[in-house]
C-alpha cells in the first residue's frame, strides 16, 4: 500500500512527504523530479518548449510507472487529477490525501516561486489560483479518500496525522 499526497501547490505535499519518508523509513517519490529528470529540463521549460499537453502526458506516464511500486510515498503535482486515468492508476494500492489550503493561504506559500509556468495567462497570481484552485477542489475531493487542511496546521501535525491514517489502515 503507498501514500499518495494531492493537493495544490503550496500545500505542504513535498516537506510531509520528507517528514513522513523519515518518520516510516520508506521512500518518497516526487513525481515532478522524475518528470524533469525524464525530460532533462524544467518543468517551465518543458511548458514553454513543448506545451501543457505535452508536460500532462509526461506526468500521466510517470503516474502509471509509479503506481506499480508499493510501500512509497508519491508527491504528486498539483494537476495530478486533471485526468482522471491518472487517479484511476493512482487508487489501485494507495491511501490518497488531500492536503488543501485556502486561495490567500496557498498564495502567501508560493508567491515568488519559479518552478511553475502560469495556468492560465493574463490573470494576477492570486486570480490564478483562485481559478485553478475552484476548478480543481471537486476532482481533489473525489480522488481523496481523507482530507487535511493544511493552514492551520504546523508540517508536523500534518505529517503526524497521515502517520496516523497509515497506522490505523496497516495495522
Amino acid at each position: 500500500m503507498n501514500i499518495v499526497l494531492i493537493g495544490y501547490r503550496g500545500t505542504g505535499k513535498s516537506v510531509v512527504g520528507k517528514i513522513i519518508s523519515d518518520h516510516l523509513q520508506i521512500k518518497c517519490i516526487i513525481m515532478d523530479a522524475r518528470i524533469v529528470e525524464t525530460a532533462g529540463m524544467s518543468i517551465p521549460d518543458i511548458v514553454k518548449n513543448h506545451g501543457w499537453t505535452t508536460f500532462r502526458d509526461m506526468e500521466s506516464k510517470i503516474a502509471l510507472e509509479v503506481a506499480t511500486l508499493d510501500n512509497v510515498i508519491i508527491d504528486t503535482g498539483g494537476g495530478i487529477i486533471e485526468r482522471p486515468e491518472n487517479i484511476d492508476a493512482l487508487q489501485k494500492n494507495a491511501h490518497i490525501i488531500w492536503l488543501k489550503a485556502s486561495v490567500d493561504e496557498i498564495v502567501s506559500r508560493i508567491k515568488g516561486g519559479t518552478e511553475r509556468p502560469s495556468l492560465t495567462g493574463g490573470k494576477n497570481f492570486t486570480e490564478e489560483v483562485a481559478q485553478v484552485l475552484t476548478s480543481r477542489i471537486p476532482k481533489y475531493r473525489r480522488a481523496a479518500q481523507y482530507e487535511i487542511d493544511t493552514e492551520q496546521l504546523t508540517i508536523e501535525q500534518v505529517a503526524d496525522r497521515i502517520i496516523e491514517i497509515w497506522n490505523n489502515a496497516s495495522g
